[in-house]
């Protein structure tokens, strides 16, 4: 999920519980996720009781990200007061970029974020905001194939609130968060191990990126084995609840990181034994896979 950053994506978060006054510096903001709900439900979902208000994007708002993202004006389309336009402009030029995780939240995509979840957020910036979006389905740790994870539109319901001086009573710079008790429950894993050590050789110090690309390289080779394609086991690793470890880090030259696959989101037997794996599949189905700018 990504938080405090507008989300690329088609899905969106109305926030219903909102922080009476500004954020300020050194302030933590402690945000509970009560709900979500996917945006075929939004026709019949109810406001909860003690909300604000529900706030939904105009479609001269939405013409005005079209327009901004093109380069063109929206004054003929919108009535956008120049406060208003000044503040994007302003956004536009000096605005953290929400792709990537950072320091006050950012596009962290953590599977283990969704309803149930507290997440306490570090306030750098005097008047800070809050906003939410890039909902999934179901993703599996690391968010491999980039775009990989079950994408969702949807709405959350949030209750906000600020711990005064909250970065510096415990040491934090960035976010810290308490899971939700709503997770995948699976019991039997198969787990595929990798090294710092990239395919043709090279070795790379202690590199954990590079650890955990061979666990998963390594998976897909053994799923291929079952007759899956390389895109189909490369979009199972992105899609299902697969849990991503650093599995060690102090023994040098090499990290080593682990890809826990759980066996229970196949219907056969995925695991080794003393005969040759059988091909459930004829591996013929593919996938467009776009190649690296």
């Amino acid at each position: 999920m990504k938080m405090t950053g507008m989300s690329e994506s088609r899905s969106f978060a109305l926030i219903h519980c909102v922080v009476s006054k500004p954020s300020r510096p050194g302030m933590t903001a402690s945000t509970r996720i009560t709900s979500s709900v996917t945006r075929s439900a939004m026709e019949t979902a109810r406001e909860p009781s003690g909300a604000t208000r529900t706030v939904k994007p105009s479609r001269s708002s939405a013409w005005t990200r079209k327009a901004a993202a093109s380069g063109e004006s929206s004054t003929a389309r919108t009535t956008s007061r120049p406060s208003v336009r000044e503040a994007k402009m302003k956004a536009a030029a000096e605005g953290a970029r929400t792709v990537p995780p950072r320091e006050h939240g950012g596009n962290c995509d953590i599977k283990d974020l969704s309803r149930g979840s507290k997440v306490h957020f570090p306030v750098y910036v005097d008047g800070a905001g809050l906003s939410m979006g890039d909902l999934h389905v179901s993703q599996g740790d690391g968010e491999i194939t980039f775009c990989g994870a079950i994408e969702m539109a949807g709405w959350l319901h949030i209750k906000v609130s600020l711990i005064k001086g909250g970065m510096a009573k415990y040491g934090i710079k960035n976010p810290i968060f308490r899971p939700s008790p709503i997770a995948p429950k699976y019991d039997d894993y198969l787990i595929f191990e990798g090294i710092s050590v990239d395919e043709g050789g090279k070795q790379h110090f202690l590199d954990v990126h590079v650890a955990y690309h061979q666990a998963c390289l390594n998976a897909i080779e053994y799923l291929k084995k079952f007759g899956y394609s390389g895109a189909q086991a490369y979009s199972i690793l992105g899609t299902a609840p697969v849990q991503g470890h650093i599995s060690g880090v102090v023994d040098v030259p090499d990290a080593c990181a682990t890809l826990w696959l759980p066996t229970d989101v196949f219907e056969f037997d995925i695991m080794p034994g003393s005969d040759e794996p059988t091909r459930f599949l004829d591996g013929s189905v593919d996938m467009p896979i776009a190649e690296d700018l």
